[in-house]
């Protein structure tokens, strides 16, 4: 068994960030592309990304029925996720002509590099991880 320190709030990494270029179509100056940063986020935070994405309706008998709407949930987590550029800021927002993040984020991307983004966002995330290679992992 292993020490119980190592689960400790200061002895975790809190955060991992790595910077993805997610388009080739945004260049710096010098012509090259201008990688994304991304982060990843907690699970408190992707509780409140999930409540924000699920609808209520009414099912058969009148029940009330939730849902996750799955194009909303990541979009929201792929918001939460960009460090940079920041797709908060209004005047990114303007000169796009759109008003809020998730709006933004699909003005500014192609299809393809949306998806990339989305999976790019998921892996670092951890979604991309099956629970059998963790457990082989902790096994080595």
């Amino acid at each position: 068994m292993s020490d119980i320190s190592v689960f400790l709030a200061g002895n975790v990494s809190t955060e991992t960030s790595e910077e993805v270029v997610v388009s080739d179509r945004f260049k710096n100056k010098d012509g090259k592309p201008v990688s994304w940063v991304l982060r990843s986020i907690t699970e408190e935070e992707n509780d409140t990304i999930r409540k924000a994405a699920t609808k209520r309706s009414k099912g058969k008998g009148g029940q009330q029925v939730t849902e996750i709407d799955q194009t909303e949930y990541l979009s929201r987590l792929a918001v939460a996720s960009v460090a940079f550029p920041n797709l908060k800021d209004v005047e990114l927002q303007k000169s796009y002509g759109v008003l809020g993040a998730e709006t933004l984020i699909r003005k500014m991307l192609l299809a393809g590099e949306y998806a990339n983004l989305i999976l790019k966002v998921q892996e670092i995330n951890g979604f991309d991880k099956d629970i059998n290679e963790l457990v082989e992992e902790a096994k080595n």
